[in-house]
């Protein structure tokens, strides 16, 4: 067997552990496994296919990042190219990946990613590529598991920052406004604010109203807390509102903790600042869970591809790590549920949701 192994989307800690997972249980079958560098550019001319040994896995599980590159404009069906004249233009290049696919001989595709590489991974399957998936979102809202790795290492990255602005906002009795990722589903804000006891949490799935906010901060300045924190995740939005964009023709989400943070200081008089914490939540080492996860992802994966289990995308369910279909993943993204446990346990300590 040959496979080949791709990531794409927005790169997340612990994509090298899965790599490494994957490579190491192929070798010891007997296999060949070969990287598809920049998503799956590689198969495109755009860039290379690398082979992956035992030697070029050594010692990456630690690292963040992709040691294969990747991209978030990458959909073969949709390839984006730029004419002489200037011009961006989309083509359907996905039969040139097919007879590529071919001439490489290859076997099968391990495809890394979210929901956008998911669906590609799909429509690929739909071609006659053999596909199996991983799922890959620090945002945790891919269906069917119950985590995705890089979460639990964005979820500790946030709760730092937020530990550290506790001291700065006491000090200078602010309200902090803090924007963490989750354009969707805000289980970054959710987890990252609770752990980091947080007062007030806006999330994309519970609209807010922002005099409900405000009323939450006067509350603790009734109570002689001159100070409070609000996270935010970036794609949440007031109730009858709409979400905050950085590029509103590309739906580029962003500004909502400055927007909030206007708001805040407008109505209640109080002096706020907003905070972006951004690709920071992407970067660094993987924690000890996320680790462990993308190894057992990795390893998961060439299990379903020496099963022939195609067109399905490993899970963790614990305790086990499963193979759930593709399709019923894209059919059913997850979100936070507003009567979860964590977020009753917010509301139950006196966290505000803004509703």
């Amino acid at each position: 067997m040959k496979i080949a192994i791709s990531t794409g989307g927005g790169d997340a800690p612990g994509l090298n552990a899965v790599i490494r997972g994957a490579v190491l249980s192929a070798i010891n079958r007997g296999w060949q496994c070969v990287g598809v560098r920049r998503g799956l550019g590689g198969l495109l001319g755009e860039d290379l296919l690398v082979p992956l040994g035992a030697s070029e896995v050594r010692g990456i599980t630690h690292m963040g990042g992709t040691i294969l590159g990747t991209t978030n404009r990458g959909d073969p069906f949709k390839w984006r190219e730029q004419r002489p004249d200037g011009r961006w233009v989309e083509r359907d290049r996905s039969d040139e990946l097919v007879t590529a696919f071919r001439a490489f001989e290859l076997d099968a595709l391990v495809v890394i990613g979210g929901d956008g590489s998911l669906d590609i991974a799909r429509r690929l399957m739909a071609k006659g590529i053999p596909v199996v998936g991983v799922p890959k979102t620090i945002d945790n809202d891919v269906g069917g598991t119950v985590a995705t790795f890089g979460f639990d290492t964005a979820v500790s990255t946030a709760t730092d920052a937020i530990d550290k602005l506790h001291s700065t906002a006491e000090s200078h009795e602010r309200v902090m406004v803090v924007e963490v990722m989750g354009r969707h589903a805000g289980f970054i804000a959710l987890n990252s604010g609770v752990a980091g006891t947080a007062d007030v949490i806006l999330i994309p799935e519970i609209p807010f109203d922002i005099n409900r906010v405000c009323g939450k901060i006067r509350e603790r300045e009734a109570r002689g807390r001159h100070f409070s924190i609000v996270v935010v995740a970036e794609g949440a939005a007031p109730a009858g509102g709409q979400e905050s964009y950085l590029d509103p023709e590309r739906r580029r989400l962003g500004g909502i903790a400055e927007r909030v943070a206007e708001d805040i200081e407008r109505i209640t008089g109080k002096e706020t600042r907003s905070l972006v914490l951004g690709h920071l939540q992407r970067g660094g080492s993987p924690t000890t869970f996320d680790r462990l996860l993308g190894l057992r992802f990795g390893a998961a994966a060439v299990r379903l591809v020496a099963g022939r289990q195609f067109g399905m995308m490993v899970a963790l369910q614990p305790p086990n790590i499963v193979a759930v279909p593709i399709d019923q993943v894209l059919s059913s993204p997850k979100r936070v549920a507003a009567d979860s446990d964590v977020v009753a346990t917010a509301r139950e300590i006196g966290i505000s949701f803004g509703d």
